[in-house]
């Protein structure tokens, strides 16, 4: 297959110097390291940290811990121009880079100065990973159910239960849980703490094997009576739900990003496939039914990008996007599920098979729907942050 075209159908939002090399150094990066080696992760469940690692050496990593920190300190637009890059590449090796986003986020948004120090500086020193743990097994989409429970004993809590879907998770040096002082207050028993691997009784599990995203590392983690001291509290008791959704808040955009990029991945595919392969005497690009299908994914990526960027520049201006960041996230992870299903099509019986790239993008796309709060959860916050408007 011919060369893609770098960049085709991104708008440029009138970057700047500095983003401008921040994206080409993120695209180098997905095209000439991470893409070569998606197939063979993909096949074969490989966690290729030697990647992770060179991307760390990059500045990829903990992109949203200021600078003051050790991070990249960049604003979340830039934060969705890089994930996008990488996802192009590879959306499981992505979704493992960005992790450490999402686990730190709640240290950045509940702690306190002393805590920030103590904890993101030295962790942002070497390459190390991060989970983010608060889905469990019973609970799902329903945040305020959490059964992990913290156990108040003297200058302690002692924590025990179980969380699932945690990326990293058997990789990771420090984990940011959520648990509950009582299930019975739902929400408001909500509590979050920071805790290193080395603590006793942290019992990561087997690594899943998932549909997609196999190129990253993904399992349950068992608390066994771990004591955690109160100083590794963030907020108060009660405050972890807040902490929690306003973490959901920031991540929830860059995977409309991630989206975004493996959609574009599947249309420059698609597109270039669509120019070689021939039938009826004229490549079928030349078709006006193949055409359709290409008009239609570069309109959704497109829409996509647009909801994507304009979400993160509110959030970047201080402003409350929670409307804006559901819609970005459902909008373009649905359109990448579309997308990648018509590269398919536009492949034929070749794009069902796991020689050609397609594939392989529509299985990564499906996940973008379900993490970081499902589509469906997405659209009931829609809904709710719409009707807001409609009561004053």
């Amino acid at each position: 297959m011919a060369a893609l075209p770098a960049g085709f159908g991104m708008p440029e939002f009138d970057l700047t110097e500095d983003q401008r090399a921040l994206q080409e150094m993120a695209r180098k990066f997905a095209r000439s390291v991470m893409a070569p080696r998606a197939a063979e992760c993909d096949r074969k469940g490989l966690f290729p940290e030697d990647i992770y690692r060179k991307g760390w050496e990059l500045g990829l990593m903990n992109l949203n811990v200021p600078s003051e920190y050790g991070g990249s300190g960049l604003s979340l637009f830039d934060q969705c121009m890089i994930v996008e890059e990488l996802a192009y590449g590879c959306g499981g090796m992505t979704t493992s880079i960005i992790a450490n986003c999402l686990a730190l986020e709640p240290i950045l948004l509940g702690g306190t100065e002393d805590q920030r120090r103590s904890v993101l500086t030295p962790f942002c020193r070497e390459y190390q990973m991060a989970s983010f743990c608060l889905t469990e097994p019973g609970g799902g989409s329903d945040a305020g159910g959490l059964q992990t429970l913290a156990r108040k004993d003297g200058d302690s809590y002692v924590v025990s239960g179980e969380k699932c879907f945690i990326t990293n998770a058997p990789h990771a040096k420090l984990f940011t849980v959520f648990t509950t002082v009582d299930p019975a207050l739902r929400h408001k028993g909500i509590t979050a703490f920071y805790v290193p691997r080395d603590t006793e009784g942290i019992v990561p599990g087997k690594d899943e094997e998932k549909m997609g995203h196999r190129a990253s590392s993904t399992s349950t983690v068992r608390f066994e009576n771990v004591r955690i001291p109160v100083s590794q509290r963030l907020g108060a008791e009660g405050d972890g739900f807040s902490v929690a959704m306003r973490t959901l808040d920031m991540t929830r955009t860059p995977i409309g990003a991630l989206a975004t990029g493996i959609g574009q991945a599947a249309l420059d595919h698609a597109a270039a496939y669509s120019l070689q392969r021939r039938s009826f005497g004229k490549p079928i690009g030349e078709h006006q039914a193949i055409q359709m299908k290409l008009a239609r994914m570069a309109t959704l990526l497109h829409a996509s990008r647009l909801l994507t960027r304009h979400a993160a520049r509110l959030i970047d201006g201080g402003q409350n996007a929670t409307l804006e960041s559901s819609m970005a996230k459902s909008f373009a992870s649905d359109a990448a599920m579309e997308v990648t299903d018509e590269a398919i099509q536009i492949f034929g019986g070749y794009g069902y098979m796991k020689e050609y790239p397609v594939e392989k993008l529509h299985r990564d796309a499906k996940l973008t729907q379900i993490y970081e709060g499902s589509n469906e959860i997405q659209r009931i916050v829609i809904a709710r942050e719409l009707l807001k408007k409609y009561q004053h």
